[in-house]
């Protein structure tokens, strides 16, 4: 890539990050050209040329995967949450209907992810080209991670059921006081959803603790992170790819390291996370065991 195009993407990339941080504010189209200094008469253009959706949809898009994940996710009632993505409640109800195919309150009570992944597809293709995300050895740390007990509760199948693996772990972090605010939050990565067969796809969902778990109707279940030698890297932006900074480390960074893998999962914590902050700050930590 020229540094002429590495700058006009950044340009696009503002117009991003700008969207992720104003969801409940004006995201028109003057607003937005001028975020990224482009002339306003060609930027829609512009915009769809390069993501292949309009900027109108993409707005809309991102508005409601938001609105979706507080749905599924937390419990904020859906008044607040129309109002929040700048509908009246009843506008926004046709909206999310129309998108992604279920009522919001449906949505809340049985999500159909297959669904809304497909819906939702669009905007997670409209975010690649400015978004791709780029690391370099510089952006590796080694650190010595301490022993931690596990809440845990694995994930089999197909991928696009995640969300509802994901529901019944909060339900139980709900249930037993283990909020974010308390312990920390991760997920062991054993496979690959990208070259995995959906039916042997496995992903854990855990939080710290170091209380006793009871047994329980959600599937929890103790487990540990061994003490040791991690390298480390950062991904800062939407958490529901991992890929790029996963393969850096596996294909770019321990081929020059001269380090051997040791034997645990490459795991992630996920230090912030949408929705409780704007897609473009969540941050990620990815950890690749050492020996």
């Amino acid at each position: 890539m020229t540094e002429a195009e590495r700058r006009y993407l950044d340009r696009f990339q503002r117009v991003l990050d700008h969207v992720d941080a104003n969801l409940d504010g004006d995201l028109g189209v003057e607003l937005l050209a001028a975020v990224a200094a482009f002339s306003p008469f060609h930027f829609h253009r512009q915009f769809a040329e390069l993501t292949g959706v309009s900027l109108h949809r993409y707005v809309q898009l991102t508005r409601l995967k938001r609105a979706s994940f507080a749905l599924a996710f937390r419990e904020t009632p859906v008044t607040e949450i129309a109002l929040a993505s700048g509908y009246a409640p009843e506008a926004f109800a046709r909206a999310f209907r129309q998108r992604l195919g279920q009522t919001p309150s449906d949505f809340r009570r049985s999500p159909e992810w297959e669904r809304w992944a497909a819906a939702i597809a669009p905007l997670d293709q409209a975010r690649r080209a400015p978004m791709t995300a780029s690391f370099t050895d510089g952006d590796v740390r080694i650190v010595d991670f301490p022993g931690t007990r596990l809440a845990l509760l694995t994930h089999r199948g197909d991928p696009a059921r995640i969300g509802d693996s994901v529901r019944r772990f909060i339900a139980w972090r709900r249930a037993t006081g283990l909020t974010p605010a308390k312990s920390r939050t991760f997920n062991l990565l054993h496979t690959d959803p990208d070259t995995t067969p959906p039916e042997d796809y496995r992903l854990d969902i855990a939080a710290s603790t170091d209380l006793p778990i009871a047994a329980n109707d959600a599937g929890v279940v103790e487990a540990h992170i061994p003490p040791g030698r991690y390298a480390v890297v950062r991904r800062t932006g939407p958490g529901d790819s991992l890929r790029p900074a996963v393969q850096f480390l596996y294909a770019d960074w321990l081929p020059r390291s001269g380090e051997e893998l040791g034997d645990f999962p490459v795991f992630a914590e996920r230090v912030a996370f949408f929705p409780d902050v704007p897609d473009n700050e969540a941050v990620t930590d990815i950890y690749l065991p050492l020996r």
